[in-house]
């Protein structure tokens, strides 16, 4: 069983025993970057004291040089061994959260977001909110092509398989760190894979989510191969997603159970849907944050582009597993989400339109069980479908995003320094740049 220390002296007690030579300090940028730096295992006392100061100006989002002097404080209950480092002289690493030289939370921090928003939760009565998302990426066979490793396609166990030893590798590194798998499969495109981890408190769950993303790279790597969680690298083939399971605890009850209800399904919990279709195109440009997103946004390869819900139907926005009878696991599964998005604002930003429509009492549309793509044109006019492009999403948030800034969570700042960056950076360089399909098509014109 892995070590799960709680305090500053479990983690020097940890770092004694096992002989920890160096400790890397993790966090993220507003991107959701994985940021490191290693500090020598003498300065664990100074570092748990005082933080660890580090330039700011560089880290994409963060303040500017005017303003640059950043404070990593070491987390100590996420204090983990890297399994990929070797035994000896080994290298552990826990997730920090960033704060000023005044001592106050930097409000750009994605993870002070997050935890705002779960502060938020906790004011309107709720104790807990579970999250449960699904990775799922590629391997290729090197880290500049897409030259896919096999053709198996959803659950195969053959020898089209080419990626199950490193799937078990994996699993076995990430419960090392702490982190519960429930199951492995091959997913439907070509050298496509699915870990999946069971849900937690939505603050575990992101740092598991940025774990899960550096080990799975780390031991494609160890093959020679390239794990990417692009959403959508190949073309006429099924994206990858981050569907997130989601659930809320009042009282250590869930909130979103109803035994008199047809889906089990409470107010609570549809009025929590209801505020995510609500806000899903404002929303959809935190986590389905790059140009690329919305090539797997589009109808066809089981892209969830309909705003509604369903308990069966996957090309809905959100859905209602019926997976178990327990009122435990009833729970919304937001399936727009992408696993390259930034997990601690991602989750924050679903918080926070699911609160919103908690606290207005929004009524959801009526769920959509039957196949959508076989509705005829006057059922299927009034659905609501994902916006096409980045560029549209953006243009949504920046309408609407008071909801997002409801109890503090995100900083006007946050907000304005997102868009900002990901027009100039993002849209405005992939739109004014010749694509090399354009040549094919146009060159010899």
């Amino acid at each position: 069983m892995p070590d799960s220390p709680k305090t500053a002296d479990d983690v020097k007690a940890i770092v004694a025993e096992r002989e920890i030579r160096f400790i890397r300090f993790w966090f993220t940028d507003v991107l959701g970057q994985l940021k490191s730096f290693s500090i020598n295992v003498d300065e664990l006392d100074d570092a748990f004291e005082a933080g660890m100061g580090f330039d700011g100006s560089s880290i994409t989002g963060f303040n500017a040089i005017e303003e640059s002097d950043m404070i990593a404080m070491p987390d100590a209950s996420t204090f983990a061994v890297l399994p990929w480092r070797p035994e000896e002289q080994g290298v552990g690493r826990m997730f920090c959260d960033i704060v000023t030289p005044e001592r106050t939370p930097y409000e750009g921090d994605p993870r002070h977001v997050l935890r705002r928003a779960l502060e938020r939760a906790q004011s309107m009565g709720f104790d807990v909110f579970n999250v449960g998302p699904e990775l799922e990426y590629f391997l290729f066979k090197d880290s500049r092509s897409t030259e896919v490793l096999d053709e198996g396609g959803y659950f195969d166990l053959t020898t089209l398989d080419a990626g199950s030893d490193v799937r078990r590798e994996t699993v076995l590194a990430l419960e090392q760190l702490g982190i519960h798998v429930e199951y492995t499969h091959h997913e439907v495109g070509p050298s496509q894979h699915e870990i999946d981890m069971r849900y937690a408190d939505a603050m575990k769950m992101a740092d598991d989510c940025m774990t899960y993303r550096i080990t799975v790279k780390e031991y494609a790597m160890k093959y020679g191969w390239h794990a990417t969680f692009m959403p959508k690298p190949l073309y006429g083939e099924n994206g990858s997603g981050m569907h997130t399971h989601m659930s809320l605890f009042k009282d250590g009850r869930n909130a979103f159970f109803d035994e008199n209800d047809p889906y089990f399904l409470s107010d609570v919990g549809k009025a929590f849907i209801a505020g995510q279709l609500k806000h899903a195109r404002e929303i959809s440009s935190i986590f389905a944050q790059w140009v690329n997103s919305y090539k797997r946004l589009v109808p066809g390869f089981e892209a969830p582009v309909n705003l509604a819900y369903s308990q069966r139907n996957r090309s809905a926005a959100c859905r209602i597993p019926m997976y178990s009878p327990s009122p435990k696991a009833k729970r919304i599964e937001f399936r727009c989400p992408d696993p390259s998005a930034n997990p601690y604002l991602a989750f924050s930003a679903m918080l926070q339109a699911g609160l919103d429509g908690i606290l207005n009492k929004i009524e959801p549309p009526d769920p959509v069980d039957q196949d959508i793509y076989e509705l005829g044109p006057e059922e299927s006019k009034n659905l609501r479908i994902v916006p096409g492009s980045l560029e549209d999403v953006l243009d949504a948030l920046e309408e609407d995003h008071a909801f997002l800034t409801e109890g503090g969570v995100f900083g006007e700042d946050v907000i304005d320094t997102w868009i900002e960056y990901k027009r100039t950076k993002e849209v405005d360089q992939i739109r004014l740049r010749p694509h090399p399909w354009e040549f094919m098509l146009y060159y010899d014109l």
